[in-house]
């Protein structure tokens, strides 16, 4: 009994200090004097990994209305800060990249893209590959990459019968896959390797998972295909790229263009560096565009008003024009574009865009409070939860393209990144006008060559996907018809 009073009286003693000590640490150490944000309670260590994996935008419904536009999420042994809304946001969208930087965050991609290229050089180098991309995607390029997206979607579809059931989304898969090929990757692949290819990608694709990004070297399964699959592409295109060297081939792609590209100092690229840039290329945009044709085919199907406007205005094209598109008709379907700029704000394949802080900065809210974000925190935001704020957009969650039109603008109203389905400021979607002109080609066909009816369950939300796209079928009954 006496031994147990003992050791009684000692935890009383010990616990006593450390009171003791906490207070007088308080008193004589100075305070910090930095406004930090507001903390999601969690359990300790485990707690936020927990919030996150159960879903970010879950976590970011249920914290938003408590914590405001500005909060930290623990995260294991790294805080990730959140910022929502556009008036906080410009500083994640237009910091430099010695501040807020890409790099630490996307090194889970290297291993998909390939050494020396993107995430894998520093930013000066990945700037000049990034104007490579940008020539690559320069208007005079665009206007024949549109020929090619036409011819491809003409030849698809002449393969559907009078009439028909069938998948939308497997089917815009696959049509996206194919243009992206003819267009990015060239005509060798495309005529004579695209079954390859196409499933090397696959491998490749497959082997991009939620545990990749923290661990994206584990030697799993999936991991090992992907590197396999990842050899097995350099060796597809370093050939390729000798063909065309030794024969002084000129060809109007995106491989074409990274073969002929030289950094400031004159060197050009080399194969391997070609070849990730294709991949990284593929990467960026075949996901979002399938997804988003998706969605878009899917929200017209089920608001007949929006669907009977678009086919109106492919008519009137028609009348202007006669049955030719190109580059220049595309442009003119304001009402097509308004309607897959809203399917995109409701369903952003991307739901988290993140960088490393560098260096400390401070931050203003809407309200008026300002914080400080210390250097070393994961800054992040959601196109996702931001592209739904009710203060910026009417009715948020519904379907309404003409929230873009002339008179009403909502995108805009906020300030410059109300809208962020593409990102924004230094590191902007360079690609966003080949998606949209993609999307209108394909969806062009479709309307003025047949009638469509949704005859599945309106989509569901795919969570659960890296690139979050559309769970399960999308069932749509066709009948061939041709506008006059």
């Amino acid at each position: 009994m006496d031994v147990d009073n003992k050791f009684f009286n000692m935890g009383l003693l010990i616990l006593a200090t450390i009171v003791v000590a906490k207070l007088i640490s308080a008193l004589v150490m100075p305070r910090s004097s930095k406004r930090l944000p507001p903390v999601v309670k969690s359990w300790p260590l485990v707690g936020g990994l927990l919030r996150f994996m159960k879903g970010p935008i879950i976590m970011l419904r249920e914290e938003y209305p408590k914590l405001g536009s500005v909060f930290t999420l623990p995260l294991l042994n790294k805080k990730i800060t959140f910022f929502i809304g556009p008036e906080v946001s410009a500083h994640f969208f237009k910091a430099s990249e010695s501040d807020l930087s890409q790099q630490e965050v996307y090194q889970f991609n290297v291993p998909t893209f390939g050494p020396g290229v993107v995430f894998d050089v520093d930013y000066s180098i990945r700037q000049e590959q990034f104007r490579f991309f940008t020539e690559a995607l320069r208007v005079n390029k665009l206007k024949g990459y549109v020929d090619q997206m036409v011819t491809e979607a003409e030849d698809y579809f002449s393969k559907w019968g009078d009439s028909g059931e069938v998948d939308l989304k497997y089917e815009l898969e696959h049509l996206i896959i194919l243009t992206a090929s003819r267009c990015l990757l060239g005509r060798e692949v495309r005529d004579q390797l695209f079954d390859d290819v196409s499933a090397l990608f696959h491998d490749l694709d497959n082997g991009m998972l939620p545990i990749s990004v923290i661990f994206p070297y584990l030697p799993i399964p999936a991991h090992r295909r992907r590197d396999r699959a990842r050899k097995r592409l350099a060796e597809i295109f370093t050939s390729i790229i000798a063909s065309r060297k030794h024969a002084g081939n000129s060809e109007n792609d995106m491989l074409q263009c990274f073969i002929d590209s030289k950094y400031k100092d004159g060197r050009p690229t080399t194969e391997g560096e070609v070849t990730g840039l294709l991949i990284a290329a593929l990467f960026a945009g075949q996901h979002t565009s399938s997804i988003t044709s998706t969605w878009s085919g899917a929200y017209l199907l089920r608001h007949k008003e929006y669907l009977s406007a678009v086919v109106e205005e492919q008519r009137e094209l028609i009348e202007k024009h006669g049955k030719k598109v190109d580059h220049d008709v595309l442009s003119e379907m304001d009402v097509l574009y308004r309607c897959i700029k809203e399917a995109l704000r409701l369903h952003p394949p991307l739901i988290m865009l993140l960088r490393s802080s560098h260096s400390d900065f401070s931050v203003k809210t809407r309200d008026g409070k300002e914080y400080d974000i210390p250097k070393g925190h994961i800054v992040a935001t959601s196109p996702a939860f931001a592209n739904r704020l009710s203060y910026i957009y009417k009715d948020p969650d519904r379907y309404d393209p003409d929230r873009f039109a002339a008179g009403r603008e909502e995108d805009k109203v906020a300030g410059a990144f109300s809208y962020i389905s593409f990102g924004g400021g230094r590191h902007g979607c360079l690609g966003e006008p080949f998606a949209y002109l993609q999307i209108k080609a394909i969806w062009s066909h479709l309307l003025r060559n047949f009638e469509l009816e949704l005859i599945s369950p309106f989509p569901e939300i795919d969570w659960n996907a890296m690139v979050v796209g559309v769970k399960g079928k999308v069932m749509v009954r066709y009948k061939r018809r041709q506008i006059a």
